[in-house]
């Protein structure tokens, strides 16, 4: 809560008015909307195509394991990395506040561990 708190305190504080810090947030939430609309038809188109080579495969003499079969879901895939890095940031695993959280508990860990 005590972090909320901070980042809620930080962000009223900056010299925004009020409809710049929609037009922000709607910007923000625009950009989201794109990357989640984006990775639904990279699902639906490859969920397709490899439904269709399984198919051949079934009725035909194709192969399913093929290069073909799987290069548009792992090209389309590094195009998709990009865009949800372009718009979560690269800070998707270290997050904005991580060093603080794990300075924070590695002190508090030290504290409890030691003899007073």
């Amino acid at each position: 809560m005590k972090k909320s708190r901070r980042i809620f305190d930080e962000y009223q504080s900056e010299n925004f008015n009020p409809d710049e810090r929609y037009n922000l947030a709607y910007k923000r939430v625009k950009r989201i909307k794109g990357f989640y609309i984006h990775a639904l038809v990279f699902v639906l188109v490859n969920a397709f195509i490899v439904i269709s080579s399984y198919n051949r495969s079934l009725f035909g003499n194709e192969v399913f394991l093929r290069w073909e079969t799987f290069s548009t879901a792992f090209f389309w895939g590094i195009g998709l990395l990009a865009h949800g890095m372009s718009v979560f940031g690269r800070n998707l695993f270290f997050g904005q506040h991580w060093e603080e959280k794990k300075i924070q508990e590695f002190m508090e860990k030290d504290k409890s561990e030691k003899w007073e």
